[in-house]
C-alpha cells in the first residue's frame, strides 16, 4: 500500500470515529432535557394541589382510604309546570320496558321488460331469466286461460315482477295495445286473468268537394285510406265510384277515433255519412241492433246495402257494353248479353250476392265459368276466369263479397277481363242499369231503437253539412 492510500484510509477512520462521538454527545445532551423537564412538570403539580387545598379545606379532611378526588354529587328538587287547564292530559305510560312491534319488510320486487325474439318460447324466456320450470309448468297448465303463450309474436312485451330469491310473483303479457295477460302468484300456485282497456273514442267531422277523384279529396278532408274506401263501400250499391263520379261531388263523413293514453290508436266506424253524386244526395247511419250485428241504413231504417254488388271486380274499364256489338273473334255482329270489365290477369271476382253455386267448369266460349242462383228469381253467370278459388264447386253456399275466382282470358278472349251476366228470372238484363233489389230493412222490434239512435247523428252531420255549405258560398 503506498502512503497516499495510507493516508486516505486513516483520515476516513478519523473521520467516522469522530462522527460517533459527536452522536453520542447529543443523545446524552436530549436525555438530561427531558429529565428536566419531566422534574419540572412534577414540582408544578404539586404546587398547584396545595394552592387549591388552601381555597378547600375539605380535601384535607378526606381519611387516607378516601380516593383524592371523590364524586360529589348535588340533588337539586325538579319543578315541573302545571298544564293549563285547556290543555288534554298527556298519558304516562306504564312502568316497564316499552314494546315496540316488529315491523316485517316485503321482499324487495323488482320488475323486468322482457322483448319477444325471434323464434322465442315462453320457456326459453325462462330460462334466460332464471326462472324455475315448475313455475313455468304449473301457469301452462292454467289450460284456456294462458294458451295464448304458447305462440309468441317477435316484438310482443312481457313484465316480469320477481323478488330477491328470483321467486316469479307476478308476469303480465301484452298481447296488443288493448289486451294483456296477467298472471299472479297465489301462494305455491298462480292465477290467470284477462285485461282489456277501452280506448277513448272521438268524434270527428269531414267534408270536402271532389274535383278530380274521392281519394284525393278523402285525403285532404284528413281521411285515411281505410276510411276513404269503408266511405266507398256504404254507397257502393247506389253509385259507381268508377263510371259515375263527377267533378263537384261532395261527402260529409261522421266518423269515429280511438285513443289511448293520448295517442290514437286507431280509425274507428263512420257513424252517418251523406254523399252528392250528379245532385242526386245519398245519407247513410250506422246501426247495431241488440243481437250485435252492425249495418248501414237510410234515416228510414232501409238497409244501405243491395241483395246484389253493383260491380263484382275491381276494372281497369269498360271493355264492352250490354246489346249489339260487332264481336272481335267471330267477324260478326252479336247480342252481348252482359258487361265485360277489363283487368288484370288474377283479379279477384266476387260473388255478387248470396247464393248457390250451380255449375263450375268449363262452358263454351265462356271458358272457365260460375253460375251463382240467387233465390228463386236472380242468377251470375261470370266467364273467362283464369281460374277458381280453393274451395269453390258445384253446390256450395257463397256469400255476398266471397271471393270465388280471378279474372282470365279462357275461352273467346282477347285479353283478361271478366265477363258478368244478371239474369231476371231466366231474362238477361244490364247488370249497368238493373233495379237491385234492396237488403233487408231494419227488424220491427229494433225500430222505436233505431230511430232513438240515429236521430243525433243524424242532426250533427245536417248541422255541420250546411256549415260547410254556407262556408264554400262565401
Amino acid at each position: 500500500m503506498d502512503y497516499n492510500s495510507f493516508l486516505k484510509r486513516d483520515y476516513k477512520s478519523l473521520c467516522t470515529e469522530q462522527s460517533g462521538w459527536r452522536f453520542r454527545c447529543t443523545r446524552l445532551h436530549v436525555l438530561v432535557i427531558l429529565a428536566c423537564a419531566v422534574l419540572l412538570g412534577t414540582i408544578l403539580t404539586f404546587a398547584s394541589y396545595e394552592a387549591e387545598a388552601k381555597r378547600n379545606p375539605t380535601l384535607d379532611a378526606a381519611s387516607p382510604d378516601t380516593p383524592l378526588l371523590q364524586d360529589q354529587r348535588v340533588t337539586l328538587p325538579l319543578s315541573v309546570p302545571s298544564l293549563p287547564a285547556s290543555s288534554a292530559a298527556i298519558p304516562i305510560p306504564a312502568s316497564g320496558p316499552a314494546v315496540v312491534a316488529p315491523i316485517t319488510a316485503e321482499p324487495p320486487q323488482h320488475w323486468e321488460t322482457v322483448t319477444v325474439k325471434r323464434g322465442d318460447t315462453l320457456a326459453a324466456i325462462f330460462n334466460r331469466h332464471h326462472l324455475p320450470p315448475g313455475d313455468l309448468h304449473q301457469i301452462m297448465s292454467l289450460g284456456a286461460a294462458t294458451a295464448t303463450l304458447k305462440v309468441l309474436l317477435p316484438g310482443q312485451r312481457f313484465r316480469l315482477r320477481q323478488s330477491d330469491d328470483q321467486q316469479l310473483q307476478e308476469l303480465v303479457y301484452d298481447i296488443n295495445k288493448t289486451d294483456s295477460l296477467h298472471v299472479v302468484r297465489d301462494g305455491s300456485s298462480f292465477q290467470a286473468h284477462a285485461v282489456q282497456r277501452t280506448p277513448e273514442a272521438r268524434i270527428k267531422l269531414a267534408s270536402a268537394t271532389i274535383d278530380s277523384s274521392l281519394f284525393l279529396a278523402g285525403q285532404k278532408a284528413g281521411l285515411s285510406e281505410n276510411l276513404i274506401m269503408e266511405l266507398a263501400n256504404i254507397f257502393a250499391w247506389d253509385v259507381d265510384f268508377a263510371l259515375d263520379i263527377r267533378s263537384g261531388d261532395h261527402f260529409t263523413v261522421l266518423y269515429q277515433e280511438d285513443f289511448l293514453d293520448g295517442e290514437k290508436l286507431r280509425d274507428g266506424d263512420i257513424l252517418a255519412a251523406e254523399f252528392t253524386n250528379q245532385g242526386k244526395t245519398y245519407r247513410a247511419v250506422r246501426y247495431t241492433d241488440a243481437s250485435g250485428h252492425s249495418d248501414y241504413y237510410t234515416p228510414d231504417g232501409h238497409s244501405m246495402r243491395k241483395a246484389f254488388l253493383r260491380t263484382p271486380v275491381a276494372f281497369t274499364h269498360i271493355s264492352s257494353r250490354f246489346g249489339m256489338r260487332y264481336h272481335p273473334i267471330l267477324n260478326r255482329m252479336r247480342e252481348h248479353n252482359g258487361v265485360d270489365y277489363a283487368a288484370p290477369t288474377g283479379t279477384p271476382i266476387k260473388a255478387a250476392g248470396d247464393g248457390k253455386i250451380v255449375f263450375r267448369g268449363v262452358k263454351g266460349g265462356y271458358g272457365n265459368v260460375i253460375i251463382i242462383q240467387h233465390g228463386g228469381r236472380y242468377s251470375t253467370l261470370y266467364g273467362h276466369m283464369s281460374r277458381f278459388a280453393k274451395g269453390i264447386y258445384t253446390g256450395k253456399l257463397v256469400r255476398q263479397g266471397q271471393i270465388i275466382g280471378y279474372v282470365g282470358m279462357t275461352g273467346l278472349a282477347t285479353g283478361p277481363h271478366l265477363h258478368y251476366e244478371f239474369r231476371v228470372n231466366g231474362v238477361h238484363r244490364n247488370p249497368l242499369t238493373v233495379k237491385l233489389p234492396n237488403a233487408a230493412p231494419i227488424a220491427a222490434q229494433y225500430k222505436s231503437d233505431f230511430e232513438a239512435h240515429t236521430t243525433q247523428l243524424l242532426t250533427q252531420l245536417d248541422v255541420y253539412a250546411r256549415t260547410q255549405v254556407a262556408a264554400n258560398q262565401q
